[in-house]
C-alpha cells in the first residue's frame, strides 16, 4: 500500500509475469491459428518474452522506471527461455556482472540439461519401474 495516497500498488513481479504470460499466450495462440505445433509456439513465445523483458530491463536500468525483477527473468529461463536469456545477456550486455544472477542462471541451464538427458536416457532405455503402456509408447 502506498503510504501517501492510500492506494495499493501492484507487485512488479506480478506485472511483468503477466506481461510475459500475455506474450507467450499470444505467440502460442497465433502459432496454433497457423497450424504450428503448440510446443513450438510455446517455445517461440517464451523466448520472445525473455528477449523483450531483458531488453526492456536493460533500457530502463539506471533510471527511475520500473525494473523487471530477477525472479521473473529466472522463471522465464527455467520454463524454456534459457536460449533467449543467454542471447540477451550477450546481445544487451545485461546481467553479466552480477555473480548471484549468473550462478542462478547457469544452475537453471544445468538443471534443464539434466532433465533433457534423463528424458533421452529413459526414451532409449525405458526403466523396468515405468508402466508397461508408457514403455510401449517409448519403444515404438
Amino acid at each position: 500500500m502506498n503510504a501517501r495516497s492510500g492506494e495499493q500498488r501492484s507487485s512488479p513481479f506480478a506485472i511483468f509475469l503477466l506481461v510475459a504470460l500475455v506474450i507467450v499466450g499470444a505467440v502460442t495462440g497465433g502459432g496454433l491459428y497457423y497450424s504450428i505445433p503448440a510446443l513450438l509456439g510455446y517455445f517461440a513465445g517464451i523466448n520472445l518474452a525473455t528477449v523483450l523483458l531483458y531488453g526492456y530491463d536493460k533500457a530502463v536500468s539506471g533510471g527511475q522506471r520500473l525494473r523487471v525483477p530477477e525472479k521473473v527473468l529466472h522463471l522465464l529461463a527455467l520454463f524454456g527461455g534459457s536460449p533467449a536469456a543467454f542471447l540477451s545477456q550477450v546481445l544487451f550486455r545485461h546481467k553479466t556482472v552480477k555473480l548471484s544472477f549468473r550462478r542462478m542462471f547457469w544452475l537453471i541451464v544445468a538443471l534443464q540439461i539434466a532433465v533433457v538427458a534423463g528424458g533421452v536416457w529413459c526414451w532409449l532405455h525405458p526403466p523396468a519401474w515405468m508402466p508397461a503402456a508408457l514403455r510401449s509408447l517409448l519403444t515404438r
